[in-house]
């Protein structure tokens, strides 16, 4: 995928998610967009989904995991349906994309990017 036409720089987005996994939290769509600077709208989220989609693709290829599933919705903390598409098919998962086992995937797949950067760089 080419930067080209991106809401953000994808360096910026992983800066960003990178310290979120460092402190050991999640973030919310309408915080990126915010520290982007941006308003919320669901035309900017739709157009941050393909900065986060274009993120993870570096990461996995470093052999990093997936930052992604760190924003979440304000309303339940679970990623939207752009990371259900593609993040839970990597991960074997074919429930419901909210719920109790949605959120137990999406707890122990944060934990693995919180993990990883808890002593490391960016």
């Amino acid at each position: 995928m080419s930067e080209a036409g991106l809401l953000a720089d994808p360096a910026e987005v992983r800066a960003i998610l990178v310290a979120s996994a460092k402190a050991g939290e999640a973030i919310s769509y309408s915080e990126v967009l915010g520290l982007l600077g941006h308003d919320f709208s669901r035309p900017k989220m739709r157009q941050l989904c393909k900065v986060l989609a274009y993120v993870d693709d570096a990461a996995e290829a470093r052999g990093e995991p997936e930052l992604a599933v760190l924003v979440v919705r304000q309303s339940d903390g679970l990623p939207g349906q752009g990371w259900w598409i593609g993040g839970a098919k990597k991960h074997g998962y074919t429930g419901l994309w909210e719920g109790p086992k949605a959120a137990k995937l999406i707890r122990t797949v944060q934990r693995q990017a919180f993990e990883f950067w808890a002593r490391r760089e960016a």
